[in-house]
């Protein structure tokens, strides 16, 4: 391992070596792949699926998580079952509290991923799907910190847009006022996640590997101080069948109101409601759009890569 950051991040050899080689690094969270993200056996088949995808491209996987007091940023094979079993989620504002406390475990999000991604100076990140601003948040100010996140880091997100039950409209003005591009890859519309389009065009379209990373020269070469969101639909084969999934979210949501859920208790709910509801398909769409995501996010950072 080499130390970053005065021991408070530890980068892994083989990132840390891929770094200074100048090899593409993909940056993951681990969220997704722990019991928070996805039921066992297939949080350890998102995350099989989604290293073999950056292997596959030439790349090294850079997973984020806590270990024994530690930001880490890539792990190796025998702390896997570790970050598959955690249940203590770790955003941003959660970093200096799990590190200065020696939490034992913590799994990242987007927003911490993010966070420890740019301090090991990782430039790409893949994921599932960010959070965004939240129905009623004029309401309830229930903004994800994945939006000041990206605005803050200078990392490009591969995302499959936002999760469905989200304000998409509201999520891309705030990432507007924040200053975060937001980039359609093969795409003028940005996905909801489990289906490939919201019916919200993207401001900026590119159709390539290699003008997504010219991007994200350019915003080194400018002082662009935040990130950009590389906005990747889900394989045309896995989407979901958009007014089944439309009815499901309108239940859940509902539902999630009576209950009197809030903030983070949101997500789970409507992600288990709407797996009942598909009958499990919303399974193998996540999988197949995680590794889709990694699988773009390794060919942005080869070009990245090259062109620097």
């Amino acid at each position: 391992m080499s130390d970053v950051d005065n021991d408070s991040v530890v980068v892994s050899e083989e990132v840390s070596d891929a770094l200074a080689d100048g090899k593409p690094v993909v940056a993951l969270e681990s969220t997704i792949f722990s019991s928070l993200g996805l039921p066992a056996p297939d949080n350890g088949e998102a995350y099989r699926r989604c290293i073999g995808a950056i292997r596959d491209g030439g790349g090294v996987p850079a997973l984020t998580t806590i270990l024994d007091g530690h930001g880490r940023v890539g792990i190796v094979d025998d702390e896997l079952e570790r970050v598959l079993a955690c249940s203590r989620k770790v955003a941003s504002r959660e970093l200096p509290v799990a590190i200065g406390l020696r939490w034992e475990a913590g799994v990242t999000t987007v927003s911490a991923s993010l966070a420890l991604a740019a301090v090991a100076g990782i430039k790409v990140f893949a994921t599932g799907g960010i959070g965004g601003v939240h129905r009623d948040s004029e309401i309830s100010s229930d903004i994800s910190a994945d939006l000041d996140a990206l605005a803050r880091y200078p990392v490009g997100c591969v995302s499959a847009g936002a999760k469905a039950f989200l304000d998409l409209a509201r999520t891309l003005e705030y990432l507007e006022t924040k200053g975060v591009p937001v980039v359609g890859l093969g795409t003028d519309h940005f996905p909801a996640f489990y289906t490939r389009s919201s019916g919200l065009d993207v401001p900026v379209r590119v159709d390539s590997a290699e003008e997504a990373a010219a991007i994200l020269v350019a915003g080194d070469s400018v002082g662009h101080r935040g990130g950009v969101l590389f906005a990747v639909p889900i394989p045309e084969a896995d989407a979901l069948d958009e007014a089944r999934l439309d009815a499901a979210l309108d239940g859940a949501l509902r539902d999630a109101s009576t209950a009197g859920l809030t903030g983070p208790a949101v997500t789970p709910f409507v992600l288990g409601r709407i797996m009942e509801a598909t009958e499990g398909r919303s399974i193998p769409a996540n999988l197949a759009l995680a590794e889709n995501n990694a699988r773009v996010g390794v060919a942005i950072a080869a070009a990245y890569a090259g062109q620097r």
